[in-house]
């Protein structure tokens, strides 16, 4: 089963432009006072660089190892500085209690079955200030079965495993936005949208 080392591996970046709303985000951040922001499954670092170049303070985690690499690379060539760590994001975070402001994950956390979601989302509760925000971005059920011929496998209650396509053998989970609100609960939710690449997207203040 491949994982995002191999793709990384075998492709590079993979991914080099933001997410199309971080101006608009990372405006409302500056307006809030965010100053350190952590990417949970940070990838190659796109967001790292992004952010980093506006001036905020960047830390970022994923579980491939050839992401990471490729990420300091990519910081070290623009001059920019980023804290940068391998970890996966289904175990407790290497970070203290309310120490970041700010947290985003884009298509990264529904790579998993609802219990490590669960431990996910839990742990970001944990690092995150009171009064810190998210911004969480995941794929909708309807754009990956209309679109493309991925040959999902239920594996659980809205949880697939495709057995083609770029992404054969990773787990996907899709949520409703009944879960939504049960899953983040401890954050009022601002804005449950979908994105102009037809993913869901959420942004929210921890209670």
């Amino acid at each position: 089963m491949p994982d995002w080392d191999d793709i990384f591996s075998e492709k590079g970046k993979v991914f080099t432009d933001p997410h199309q709303d971080m101006e608009r985000i990372a405006e409302l951040f500056r307006e809030r006072g965010v100053q350190k922001i952590l990417d949970v499954g940070s990838g190659t670092g796109r967001h790292l660089v992004f952010f980093s170049k506006k001036g905020f303070q960047v830390y970022g985690f994923d579980s491939s190892p050839k992401g990471i690499t490729i990420a300091k690379k990519w910081l070290e060539e623009e001059n920019l500085i980023g804290s940068l760590k391998l970890h996966r994001m289904e175990k407790k975070f290497p970070y203290q209690d309310k120490f970041f402001d700010a947290i985003i994950s884009i298509q990264a956390m529904h790579h998993n079955k609802i219990k490590d979601i669960l431990v996910t989302v839990s742990e970001i509760e944990r690092v995150l200030k009171t009064g810190g925000m998210i911004f969480i971005t995941f794929p909708k059920f309807e754009r990956i079965s209309e679109s493309e011929d991925w040959q999902l496998e239920e594996i659980e209650k809205g949880t697939y495993i495709p057995h083609a396509g770029q992404e054969k053998g990773l787990p996907h989970h899709f949520f409703t936005i009944e879960e939504i609100h049960d899953v983040f609960g401890s954050f009022n939710l601002l804005e449950i949208y979908d994105d102009r690449s037809k993913h869901k997207a959420i942004l929210g203040v921890k209670k």
